[in-house]
């Protein structure tokens, strides 16, 4: 073909390409590149253009002419499948390339199709190329999270499904058919019917049944039996007029908020035309709203004993699944976990503090580990510890025992309310971890200063600490010495950076995934050890390099990525596919938890569907950048 013969075609690929997102965004050059690479090619009626038995995707599609029907599995486990028509300008296999792997599903060719496909080496070059391509590729990942997201929703949202919120309408709170009575009854009939009925409320109605007063039990002592009224008269002489009502739409919320503007105990719930359908009273909410953040927080800080804190606790575990449910995202709910988690550790520490002499002392609680983190998952044990000030007039070890035996009571009160006591014995009865300031940072400087492995290690366990109770400066204090230490050794950085990529993203070059080869549980990927710590590794090198403060990793990568310059883009991916490994994490943990084994964080690939084997890859993928960026800065 000639020169002439060849350009004309490419300005005609590019003409066409120009007409459809994110082409037309896309620089001349890199759109050029895209128009000399690819190759049109032609798929009759009915033929099969990719599938999962094809094998990895080698290649980008984008529709010239014609439509192409995409099949995919949805759901969770349900081998149902979606289907969908795309037409001229539509791309697909894009998460299938950028993972490396094989489509889920298959595209047919509808009718007679015409495809531009660009070889998979070419597709890479181009997502380098072009700011605007590598976007849009970035964003159908992110697109795809989303429907993960919501799919994981389901799973926990059947079960939740019975369990009643304060977003339920009136009409599914209602369940009981109201009991009513006209104006004329007499007094006498309606206590004896409220007490044969066992109700605390009776409704008057006219002859349309729409409400017209309500009398409680609370009006027998004022109004019938100090007056000495007759039990003979009617009910409407002692009934109180114009009862509350609301339409059997409105939700519980509006009902809690009509009682607590008009200091009433209850509401009626009437139909269209204004007949009496229910009632709902001040407990059926306090049943509906079970175990609302309030009142288990509220719970939590008058307890008095250790079973009102064991009852909170698996609380906390049930309004965690109706979060899953309703959608809250896994950082909110990891958060929410360990706040609720701090309250209880704070009131078990309170409720031992009136058994244990400690008055004069300056000292803190402090929490290491993921609690140090604020990212508690359903299964965490205990990792804890002690700083305190020791004065020149205090004998050290005599205080220390007054902290180890206050610290043992602690840690077996957090064990029966369900922090299993760490098999480490990282615990604050443990006299290497109940320490005064001084020492704290002698540990910790010795630990920057020789970074053994074992230091190491160390480093990556007690260096995300936080203060729980007590005197939070000391821990302030502790951390900027931390500061002052790591900045002032960049071998330590260096190492623990080291440290850190010592782990790789569990990702296969022929099958998606590596998977474990344990005979106990084979084809497993351990989400803590080759999921999150990827992320929280990274994010701890990053925050003590910037003196960051935080130690969420969340909070870490934001603040540490400002400065470091890291692209927004990049940044929110990352954090997304730390969010949807925790999601994963929650929702395995439960499911075990609920068949009576202990959670684990063993999840196995092959029980993913489709989307979320795509966006588990992709999380990995995220993972693989930051430590690529750990690479770079420190020349490993």
């Amino acid at each position: 073909m000639s020169t002439s013969a060849v350009d004309t075609l490419i300005s005609a690929c590019i003409r066409f390409l120009q007409a459809y997102p994110p082409f037309e965004q896309m620089e001349a050059a890199a759109l050029r590149f895209l128009a000399e690479r690819v190759r049109l090619q032609h798929y009759p009626k009915g033929a099969r253009i990719l599938s999962t038995e094809m094998g990895v995707a080698h290649a980008l599609y984008i529709i010239h002419r014609g439509r192409v029907r995409a099949k995919s599995t949805v759901g969770l486990g349900s081998g149902e499948t979606t289907s969908s028509t795309l037409g001229p300008g539509q791309a697909f296999a894009i998460g299938a390339l950028m993972a490396q792997r094989p489509t889920f599903g298959s595209y047919e060719a509808v009718d007679e199709v015409f495809c531009y496909e660009l070889a998979a080496d070419d597709f890479f070059a181009l997502t380098q190329k072009s700011s605007a391509f590598n976007l849009f590729c970035t964003q159908h990942i992110a697109g795809l999270l989303k429907q993960s997201q919501q799919q994981l929703q389901l799973q926990f949202a059947q079960r939740a499904a019975e369990q009643k919120t304060m977003n339920s309408p009136l009409a599914a709170v209602v369940k009981r058919e109201a009991v009513a009575v006209a104006t004329t009854a007499s007094i006498r009939e309606v206590v004896e019917l409220m007490a044969e009925r066992h109700l605390g409320s009776m409704v008057v109605v006219d002859e349309q049944e729409v409400p017209v007063g309500i009398f409680t039990l609370s009006d027998v002592l004022k109004r019938i039996v100090l007056p000495g009224a007759s039990l003979a008269q009617p009910i409407a002489t002692v009934m109180s007029p114009a009862p509350a009502t609301l339409p059997l739409a409105a939700n519980a919320h509006d009902a809690a908020l009509l009682m607590a503007m008009r200091g009433i105990r209850h509401v009626l719930a009437v139909d269209e035309g204004g007949r009496l359908r229910g009632v709902v009273s001040e407990r059926d909410l306090f049943k509906l709203q079970g175990a609302g953040l309030r009142q288990i927080r509220h719970a939590i800080d008058a307890a008095n004993s250790l079973e009102v804190l064991q009852h909170a606790r698996r609380d906390v575990r049930q309004l965690s699944l109706t979060m899953l449910a309703e959608g809250v995202g896994a950082a909110e709910i990891t958060q929410f976990i360990s706040t609720l988690n701090d309250t209880v550790t704070r009131r078990i520490i309170e409720l031992n503090l009136e058994r244990h002499d400690l008055y004069g002392i300056d000292w803190a609680w402090l929490s290491f580990g993921s609690e140090g983190r604020d990212e508690q998952t359903f299964t965490t044990d205990q990792d804890n510890g002690i700083v305190f000030i020791c004065t020149d007039i205090m004998d050290r070890e005599l205080t220390q025992l007054r902290f180890l035996d206050f610290a043992r009571d602690v840690n077996a009160d957090l064990d029966r309310c369900g922090f299993p006591l760490c098999k480490g014995n990282i615990m604050a009865s443990n006299p290497d971890l109940c320490l005064t300031l001084e020492e704290w940072e002698e540990r910790f400087a010795r630990w920057v200063r020789m970074p053994e492995p074992q230091a190491l290690l160390n480093a990556t366990i007690f260096f995300d600490f936080r203060p729980l109770f007590g005197r939070f400066n000391l821990a302030h204090r502790l951390r900027r010495e931390l500061f002052r230490q790591t900045r002032g050794n960049p071998l330590f950085l260096r190492m623990l950076a080291e440290n850190a990529l010592s782990v790789a993203p569990p990702l296969g070059r022929i099958r998606d995934f590596v998977t474990s080869t344990d005979p106990e549980h084979p084809g497993t990927i351990d989400l803590k050890t080759y999921g999150v710590r990827l992320f929280t590794d990274a994010a701890r090198v990053f925050a003590l390099a910037n003196a960051v403060e935080a130690t969420n990793t969340v909070q870490r990568l934001r603040r540490a990525g400002a400065v470091m310059n890291i692209g927004t883009d990049d940044l929110a991916a990352s954090i997304e596919g730390f969010n949807f490994i925790q999601l994963l994490r929650l929702r395995h943990q439960h499911f075990e938890q609920e068949h009576g084994r202990p959670g684990d964080n063993l999840i196995r690939p092959d029980d993913l569907n489709e989307i979320e084997r795509r966006v588990l890859k992709e999380a990995f993928r995220q993972a693989r950048k930051l430590q690529a960026r750990l690479k770079l800065d420190y020349q490993l």
